[in-house]
């Protein structure tokens, strides 16, 4: 019974995507709407990447595993936010005037240059495909350890693939927003409830710090075992850096479709505060070590927590809000890879074939995502390759949003292509890197080369300097999303 009642939530989640819309019938109103969306509708999608399948699972086992060092979430989100607020308006600026529709629109039009733009694309693409068999891969072991069936894992993740495929080729950003809302409002009766029986199964906030500071003191200082001060220094700048210059794709069309910068600075103003809500994954996973076995797996934990001091009604509620905050991630990363691909790595000038191409590439993505997790493929490696090679994207974005650019195409590509491999050496290699972050490790290199190569472009064409972007080309307003 807890099964159907899952899988028909699941359902709902679905086709609440597609009540009331429009099937969408071109790219650009596809990805970014008229880019007219008001502050709510841009606030929840905004909010959709705060609470994830990450912080849902992967949070609490953080907190069961590493203690108080898990709040290192917490503090890149709101740094991110800080950084925003004088980020994603210019962003959006910049998108409205020169009508882009994907982050890599951005970075060849800044930089006059459509090979960097095709480089980001890939860089993109490929590293967003492990994060959305995260999502795919979340939801199945949060329907399987509701239900203690591995069917049902089975069975929730194909549907939950198709019913992501349908409703994001059917109505775009517009039913992604639609999914967001419930998504949120799940979420936090989600969050309520596990809070909840937390304190009624285990005991008040403050008895249970108390009873770990007896137990495993350990638990509350950043010293355990993996999770020490170096993984919360580095794991916060590196964090903090690529997402608050957005690096990441899928980002972008939330960002590119909102009715103005001033909506984007009112909505980051009030995220920041909206992350407090991951404080209470955090307190399940540390309150979690008075009662799980300490064998327990780290994405096992907050749903274990739940079984152990709720009745099955409120397991179901649990679930169907954390289905929602897979599908509501999963929809928008398949929409950054599909537009990457289909407006940016390929040359497609008829504006309904490449239309088409880009809903076989929703399907295609969200497919390969599925194989991945109903293999129980593991592409651990590649997950930290989603954080560490979009962060090397940063410096470039750093460049790109000021009112001229002033650093050529080529040492920007360089840096990026070193910074990228950088990690994925650290990162296959199982190069021992001392606790710091492998992306934050790769932005040397990144940048060393970005620099040596801009020195060798000044020296060898000293007026090269004077070819670049600058903020006189905004009275025009090529299609450059459509070109790119």
């Amino acid at each position: 019974m807890l099964t159907v009642a899952i899988i028909v939530g699941i359902i709902g989640i679905g086709a609440l995507g597609i009540a009331g819309r429009r099937r969408q019938t071109e790219l650009s109103g596809w990805t970014v709407g008229k880019r007219d969306l008001p502050r709510w509708t841009t606030w929840f999608l905004q909010a959709g990447e705060s609470l994830t399948t990450f912080s849902f699972l992967g949070l609490a086992g953080i907190a069961f595993g590493g203690g108080v060092a898990a709040l290192f979430a917490v503090a890149y989100l709101t740094i991110t936010c800080i950084l925003q607020y004088f980020v994603i308006p210019r962003q959006r600026e910049l998108g409205a005037h020169r009508g882009y529709l994907t982050m890599a629109d951005f970075f060849g039009d800044r930089f006059k240059s459509k090979s960097l733009g095709k480089t980001v694309a890939l860089v993109g693409a490929v590293f967003l495909i492990p994060y959305l068999q995260l999502q795919i891969t979340g939801l199945g072991l949060i329907v399987q350890l509701a239900t203690g069936s591995e069917s049902a894992r089975g069975y929730s993740m194909a549907v939950a693939s198709v019913l992501v495929v349908v409703f994001v080729i059917w109505a775009g950003i517009r039913g992604l927003a639609k999914v967001a809302i419930f998504k949120d409002f799940a979420m936090l009766a989600a969050l309520v409830i596990v809070l909840a029986g937390v304190i009624a199964g285990i005991g008040g906030i403050p008895d249970i710090f108390a009873k770990v500071i007896d137990t495993a003191p350990d638990y509350l200082t950043i010293t355990r075992p993996g999770f020490d001060a170096t993984f919360w220094v580095t794991s916060v700048i590196v964090t903090s850096i690529g997402a608050g210059l957005n690096t990441f794709p899928h980002l972008w069309p939330p960002v590119l479709a909102a009715k103005s910068g001033a909506v984007l600075r009112d909505n980051v103003k009030w995220l920041a505060i909206y992350q407090f809500l991951l404080l209470i994954p955090i307190t399940a996973g540390i309150a979690a070590t008075l009662i799980l076995d300490p064998a327990t797996k780290g994405n096992q934990v907050l749903l274990s927590v739940a079984q152990h001091t709720l009745p099955e009604p409120l397991i179901a509620v649990i679930a169907i809000g954390g289905a929602a905050a897979a599908m509501v991630p999963a929809g928008a990363i398949a929409m950054g890879i599909s537009s990457l691909v289909s407006n940016n790595l390929l040359t497609v000038k008829n504006p309904k074939l490449r239309f088409r191409l880009n809903h076989v590439v929703v399907a295609v993505a969200v497919g390969l995502a599925l194989a991945f997790g109903l293999a129980k493929s593991d592409i651990g490696a590649l997950l930290l390759l989603t954080y560490g090679g979009l962060t090397q994207l940063a410096p470039a974005v750093a460049i790109a949003i000021g009112r001229k650019v002033r650093v050529g195409a080529v040492p920007v590509n360089l840096g990026i292509i070193t910074g990228t491999l950088t990690v994925a050496v650290i990162t296959f290699g199982n190069i021992p890197t001392g606790g710091v972050d492998s992306g934050l490790i790769a932005l040397a290199p990144n940048l060393l080369v970005l620099v040596i190569g801009e020195f060798i472009r000044r020296r060898r064409n000293p007026l090269a300097v004077q070819d670049t972007a600058d903020d006189d080309s905004l009275s025009g307003r090529p299609a450059v999303g459509v070109q790119a």
